[in-house]
């Protein structure tokens, strides 16, 4: 067994697969584990997808909300185990990989389309 198999197996168990697929544009919820002192409490956090990027384990997401008219961008690991739940609310129907045009837009126009199915 070489390097890379065993790199590849090692990821292959670190995989979760009680997640969603997430896609671009898609306005998410999650539970967020948050560690405060040395107690361990859930927040919830909600969000649109603007960007994904690598794969396997290393695959990551950005979200980006509107916090008291102030944007918040966080990147998560997706198979990370501070994320104890995702759940889609609503499909977005975009063309681009990258949201990042949303930084620019306030109210309305920072709005991604619904997809209909």
């Amino acid at each position: 067994m070489n390097a890379a198999e065993k790199i590849k197996a090692i990821e292959k168990r670190q995989i979760r697969t009680d997640l969603p697929e997430l896609e671009i544009g898609d306005t998410i919820k999650m539970r967020v584990k948050v560690v405060e002192a040395e107690k361990v409490r859930v927040h919830p956090y909600s969000g649109t997808v603007i960007r994904k990027s690598g794969t396997g384990a290393r695959e990551t997401f950005t979200t980006r909300k509107l916090a008291f008219g102030e944007g918040v961008e966080r990147t998560f690991p997706v198979h990370s185990p501070m994320i104890e739940s995702i759940e889609v609310v609503s499909k977005g129907q975009v063309s681009r990989a990258k949201l990042y045009y949303l930084r620019d837009r306030i109210g309305k126009k920072a709005r991604v389309k619904k997809r209909i199915d």
